[in-house]
């Protein structure tokens, strides 16, 4: 029988597949997260009295015994069973008979779901921010590795001003440094516990929700019970949001890079095992990893509008269409941690080429460098930059190829330490050691 299934009532076949649709297949998602949520659940209700000490025990041992089979690969959702958590309670009672029956008093399906929710998705996000941080580690060591190599800088798709690959590399470490605080607060949303909110309504059960909160290593509780349900959606939508923002930022690196590798730009090159060849061209290279990881990326980007009208116009209260949401959340997290293993990959290997502004169809980068040389030489600003426009136009024009970029941020002083500890105070804000511990601890396991 299901969870909400009455003596006597059955359900049409169709209409079951349809409403559970691809739900046994997401909750394995969930798996490992519905066995904590049940260790935390059952420790409360023994302390209000609704397990016993050897009640408790008993649920402890069983959970633990589910918890290894899913980290061992061997845990299923049996044909016919609705959900992860009928899977998990189905085991329970099978081992311990009614005993097992007990895990669900004080609990709704709806506030299981979504303590499952929250904590797979802060476990999806901080691997998302370890793989973001090997990235951005990535960037910061090409960018000093590369701080003297100098590269034409564009605005409007022409050449501007002299940049250099040691600023092309810090601008995404710094890009990714901003939306690791995006990721932080998606975390600290996902880091709250809707446990104890039932259906939206509480329970007349005595329920102690601080200890489940503390059980679990949520950073605190979502407080209202009404507000707990509407927070299905607002998490998802906010996680999406931030895995949105680092998608961004690897899609447009990933169009520098197809864009400087073409034989037009030709400031990289990417070595052959990361391209691919024509079937009818025999001098082709193309860069299919940057030109997958830029449409792959693109596709992340929409999803947080999915969320949205998944949820446009729904009122308060628990409704079947979040069910959905678990089909754009999941994949995502997979998806996005590829392409940032790949993008990891791909900096490590890509090769840069030097001396690039030695060709002298680059002389005009240097022109605002022949401006601010007759500035320093007293010549009013407005006056400096009509001679050298002047200069240009009847070609007497010399450019002065030696720089002098000293401020923060610049060609000469990169400021790598300023963006390292941009990082690492994000970082720092997530608060994962108290999760992690928690975790543990439920586990009986020492770290």
């Amino acid at each position: 029988m299901k969870l909400w299934q009455k003596e006597g009532v059955t359900t049409a076949e169709q209409i079951e597949r349809f409403t559970v649709g691809r739900d046994r297949e997401m909750d394995l998602y969930l798996a490992p997260f519905d066995v904590l949520g049940n260790l935390a659940h059952a420790q409360m209700l023994e302390t209000i009295g609704l397990l016993t000490d050897h009640e408790l025990s008993l649920l402890n041992d069983e959970l633990k015994a589910i918890y290894q089979d899913i980290e061992e690969g061997s845990f299923v959702i049996e044909e016919g069973v609705e959900d992860v958590h009928s899977q998990v309670e189905l085991l329970l009672t099978r081992t311990l008979g009614n005993v097992g029956k007990k895990i669900h008093s004080g609990r709704s399906r709806n506030d299981q779901v979504l303590v499952d929710l929250k904590l797979f998705t802060r476990d999806r996000l901080w691997r998302v921010a370890e793989a973001t941080q090997r990235v951005f580690d990535r960037l910061i060591d090409r960018s000093e590795q590369h701080k003297n190599d100098l590269l034409p800088g564009y605005t409007h798709l022409q050449i501007a001003m002299p940049s250099s690959f040691g600023l092309w590399f810090g601008a995404y470490a710094e890009a990714l440094a901003d939306d690791m605080l995006t990721l932080q607060t998606a975390y600290r949303l996902s880091n709250r516990n809707p446990l104890g909110s039932g259906a939206g309504y509480g329970s007349s059960f005595p329920l102690n929700r601080t200890l489940t909160t503390e059980l679990l290593g949520f950073e605190g509780m979502h407080v209202n019970v009404v507000y707990a349900q509407m927070s299905r959606g607002k998490t998802e939508q906010t996680a999406l949001t931030a895995l949105a923002a680092i998608a961004a930022t690897i899609s447009r690196m990933a169009m520098d890079i197809c864009l400087y590798n073409s034989q037009n730009f030709g400031f990289l090159t990417l070595p052959d095992a990361l391209t691919t060849g024509s079937s009818i061209m025999p001098h082709k290279k193309n860069p299919d990893v940057a030109e997958l990881l830029r449409a792959k990326t693109n596709r992340l980007k929409a999803l947080p509008m999915e969320v949205t009208l998944v949820m446009s116009n729904l009122p308060s209260g628990y409704h079947r269409d979040m069910q959905l949401l678990k089909e754009i959340l999941m994949p995502a997290f997979d998806e996005l941690l590829d392409c940032l293993d790949i993008t990891e990959f791909m900096l490590e290997h890509i090769q840069v080429k030097t001396n690039l502004l030695d060709d002298s169809k680059y002389d005009l980068l240097f022109s605002v460098e022949r401006v601010n040389e007759l500035v320093l030489q007293g010549v009013p600003f407005r006056e400096a930059y009509q001679t050298v426009g002047k200069e240009i136009a009847e070609h007497t024009y010399n450019p002065p190829r030696t720089l002098h970029h000293t401020h923060e941020g610049s060609i000469g002083n990169l400021g790598t330490e300023l963006i390292v500890d941009h990082m690492a105070k994000a970082v720092a804000g997530f608060g994962v050691d108290r999760a992690q511990n928690a975790i543990e601890t439920l586990l009986g396991r020492s770290r």
